[in-house]
């Protein structure tokens, strides 16, 4: 079977089916503004959501064949001094991590630059620092062929070619004017085909998929469709890779743009609806808990305290008293007390000068959909 090969001239698509996607639209669209709201009720977004932000990280690297899970990577977090993890192990849990700090880059870029190929450069160059493609030209567009396929394959037996390396910055250039174009029918839509684009060009030697995806949220913050850039799209092309890859190929193959945005809508509906449940009952246990933890501890901290709790729901105990901004006493009086009564479960107990480690399972089996902790 012959590689397919990029789309020469083709982007973006002369037209598209709207009758396919019409239906599809205004679904997608609601859900997104239900979900948009609740995003704006929450009192601090960035700290509430961080274990789905974590999440999305570790799907998004998932789909690239990183293996480790939400609670690998915050028992990393928590036990990083202490525990020693087999270097296949690390390597994968440094790689979300670095996902992590990749999107909060963006992110704050956003502030000050609109999305554009210098915000995408440096924020590749955070997403491959210390990992495994550290050597593959980081906050670089390649200057090499790649192509992809089942691992080890050659050019003559990949199954797709990007566009060729030096054509990439000209063409990076077009999909940054795209990503500004105006007199575009709908956002979502426009945001579909910049995705799509992204993974044809595959402009970098590694890191294309993962940042490609990071590019929904910033797009959906920048167009003001949500008030922060926490949108949470993964868990929807993980579930379905093979049609994910399949929807993406048949853009290039069969100049099929308006199959893959109708999944991509399809995406969209999904997640926000998931995304609104999880950030609703997040809400509420935020709530719930707020009024529990004055309650038990008496204390002005103890808002700190959850608020300390919701980012990082798996910690060791010197952690929280170092770094919480609690005087140390009264740190560890609300540990113990949270302990005692259940709002915190012991995952490992102290023990010498190690620490322990505690886990908020409320939270974090919120985010994962189920009891896993």
């Amino acid at each position: 079977m012959n590689a397919v090969k990029y789309h020469d001239g083709k982007f973006p698509p002369a037209q598209l089916d709207w009758s396919r996607l019409i239906p599809l639209i205004g679904p997608a669209n609601a859900a997104l503004a239900r979900y948009d709201g609740v995003l704006s009720a929450l009192p601090n977004a960035e700290v509430l959501l961080s274990p789905l932000t974590t999440q999305e990280a570790v799907l998004s690297s998932k789909i690239e064949g990183t293996q480790a899970t939400m609670g690998e990577v915050l028992e990393y977090e928590a036990n990083e001094r202490g525990k020693v993890y087999p270097e296949a192990k690390r390597q994968d849990i440094l790689e979300v991590l670095n996902y992590r700090k990749a999107l909060c880059h963006a992110m704050q870029l956003l502030h000050d630059i609109p999305l554009c190929n210098r915000l995408l450069l440096e924020t590749h160059q955070v997403l491959l620092d210390g990992v495994r493609g550290h050597g593959k030209a980081p906050g670089e567009f390649r200057r090499i062929p790649n192509w992809i396929g089942p691992a080890g394959c050659t050019m003559e037996t990949a199954r797709y070619i990007p566009i060729s390396a030096d054509r990439v910055p000209e063409a990076m250039g077009r999909l940054e004017s795209y990503m500004h174009a105006e007199a575009v029918p709908d956002k979502l839509v426009q945001l579909a085909l910049i995705h799509a684009e992204f993974e044809a060009l595959h402009p970098f030697l590694d890191g294309n998929g993962r940042l490609g995806r990071m590019l929904v949220p910033l797009f959906l913050w920048q167009s003001g469709l949500i008030q922060a850039p926490m949108f949470y799209i993964s868990a929807f092309f993980e579930t379905r890779r093979d049609a994910y890859y399949d929807r993406l190929l048949a853009v290039s193959r069969d100049d099929d743009w308006t199959g893959w945005c109708a999944f991509f809508l399809e995406g969209i509906i999904r997640q926000a609806t998931e995304n609104n449940d999880k950030a609703s009952r997040v809400l509420h246990l935020y709530n719930a808990k707020k009024s529990a933890l004055v309650e038990v501890t008496h204390s002005q901290y103890s808002t700190h305290a959850l608020d300390w709790f919701f980012e990082q729901p798996i910690f060791g105990s010197s952690d929280f008293v170092e770094s919480a901004g609690i005087p140390a006493p009264t740190a560890r009086r609300i540990l113990s007390l949270c302990r005692e009564t259940g709002l915190l479960k012991t995952l490992s107990e102290p023990s010498g000068r190690k620490p322990g480690v505690y886990a908020f399972t409320d939270l974090l089996n919120i985010v994962e959909g189920y009891d896993a902790f």
